[in-house]
């Protein structure tokens, strides 16, 4: 069950999987960076939040930047990301779909501390986009469904009703699930899973 007290996420982690306040939980490799990057998050004037099992800072009403763990490395992620300059290169895609870099990556405790200027100054143009209610541009090019998933729609109206309506974000999650399974039967047998999850307003990624 994901966490819903935000010290809980420094502690223990995130609530998201069997690792939850164990020693072996990524939030316990990475003590000292990610209680830094909150620190300069605080510093900021953000307000903090817990949302999707992590710390979630805001302004002005909306979602700033995500702070997040993993084995490997921790993140700041922000939010509207195709608004940001990134004047020193340093923001990375989460992944292959991703479409604009997102986030700061860190693979020392110590990161966060030398980025801190730069940190500090990327949460103040988020902060003002904010605040000036400037939105990213809508990104309004058709997604190529699955030839599956189009059958599946057409067979379904109820499954066609909740997937239209779901964010674009959200109907890009199966796109991209579906489409990374190479054979139909595969893709159909995913469809039938994702149904509920579906009609329940969820991604494909979201518990």
């Amino acid at each position: 069950m994901m966490i819903s007290d935000i010290d809980d996420f420094f502690q223990k982690g995130c609530g998201r999987c069997e690792r939850f306040d164990t020693p072996d939980c990524a939030t316990r490799f990475w003590t000292g960076g990610l209680a830094a990057l909150r620190d300069i998050c605080r510093a900021a004037d953000l307000t903090e939040t817990v949302k999707w099992g992590h710390p979630c800072y805001m302004h002005a009403g909306r979602n700033i930047v995500l702070i997040g763990a993993f084995r490997d490395d921790f993140r700041l992620s922000f939010f509207n990301a195709a608004l940001m300059k990134d004047p020193d290169g340093v923001l990375e895609r989460q992944g292959p779909n991703t479409q604009h870099p997102d986030m700061l990556r860190f693979t020392s405790n110590e990161g966060p501390a030398k980025k801190q200027d730069v940190i500090h100054a990327y949460l103040e143009e988020a902060k003002a986009y904010a605040r000036a209610g400037v939105k990213p541009p809508k990104d309004d090019s058709a997604l190529d469904l699955p030839d599956e998933l189009v059958q599946a729609l057409d067979d379904d109206p109820v499954l066609a009703e909740a997937f239209h309506a779901l964010t674009r974000g959200r109907q890009k999650s199966y796109v991209i699930n579906l489409n990374s399974a190479k054979k139909s039967e595969t893709r159909v047998s995913r469809i039938r899973k994702f149904r509920d999850r579906i009609i329940d307003g969820r991604g494909a990624n979201e518990r």
